[in-house]
């Protein structure tokens, strides 16, 4: 595996590689864990070469307190992906990224409305900021295939609709979200949670897995307040929101009969980590 810290060392890793069939790419902000690993094993499976990138992006944070501290773990990085069968490992610097300056980018995307709703207003900034890093690696890459998770839910239904809009040619590969065998969504924010929240952070999943023998029973308040108020049980965790939403366009629902396909998601703080997590009800 050849790891790239410049565009330059990238475009010479690329070279080396002679004339490669189908290019897949995973981006990923590091810290990698068992999570990423199942997107990446996919991709070496489909792909004749596959490139991970791990760079920590500053635009899509809107709280910089959660950029410094996000767990930058390049070398640990590194000795997962060597064994897996990654081509190039590249983790460039900022200056790459956005050549107009220290994480400055003037560019402004039309997400389609669907960052209106969910994470949207609740971290402003972030999904553009998403959709910056996100096309200057496909920019940079030009890739064939590109690998997410659905744990990131509506960031998967925003760059499928980006993608499409600017008519990039590649394909989203959608995988399922990645889970411990207690349930809790994989995610590089775990590690940061203590021992004993760590402990208490599997109720999230717990509590939504409920919501779909719900549905048609109770209305869709009263499965919101239901999920919320057996979150909150354990004093551990703090829900900021559980959402019931059309999984098209992202907007919540008030009854089931608006929308064919039907998604739960929420974020619940285990102070001061902030786990997000979702689950297909319909």
């Amino acid at each position: 595996m050849i790891i790239a810290k410049t565009l330059e060392e990238f475009d010479a890793a690329l070279k080396s590689l002679g004339k490669v069939g189908k290019l897949g790419l995973v981006p990923t902000m590091g810290a990698l864990h068992e999570g990423h690993l199942t997107l990446i094993r996919r991709a070496v499976e489909e792909c004749d070469a596959v490139v991970v990138s791990d760079f920590v992006n500053p635009t899509q944070f809107n709280n910089k307190d959660d950029f410094n501290t996000y767990p930058r773990t390049l070398d640990s990085d590194s000795s997962l992906l060597e064994p897996v069968g990654v081509k190039i490992l590249l983790a460039p610097r900022v200056i790459d990224m956005y050549p107009e300056g220290a994480g400055i980018d003037t560019r402004v995307f039309d997400l389609g409305g669907l960052d209106q709703y969910g994470e949207g207003p609740r971290r402003p900034g972030h999904f553009n900021g998403m959709a910056q890093i996100v096309t200057r690696l496909f920019d940079i890459v030009k890739p064939d295939f590109a690998y997410f998770g659905e744990k990131d839910f509506q960031q998967l239904a925003i760059i499928e609709y980006f993608v499409e809009n600017l008519r990039y040619p590649l394909t989203i590969v959608r995988c399922p979200i990645a889970r411990g065998e207690d349930g809790l969504a994989l995610s590089s924010r775990n590690a940061l949670l203590t021992p004993e929240q760590r402990k208490s952070a599997p109720h999230i999943y717990e509590a939504i897995s409920k919501a779909p023998s719900m549905v048609g029973k109770m209305s869709v308040a009263e499965v919101i307040n239901a999920v919320t108020a057996d979150i909150n049980t354990n004093p551990m965790l703090e829900t900021e929101y559980v959402e019931i939403i059309d999984a098209r366009t992202m907007k919540p629902l008030t009854d089931w009969s608006q929308a064919g396909n039907i998604q739960l998601t929420c974020a619940v703080y285990a102070r001061p980590v902030r786990l997000i997590d979702n689950i297909k009800l319909k």
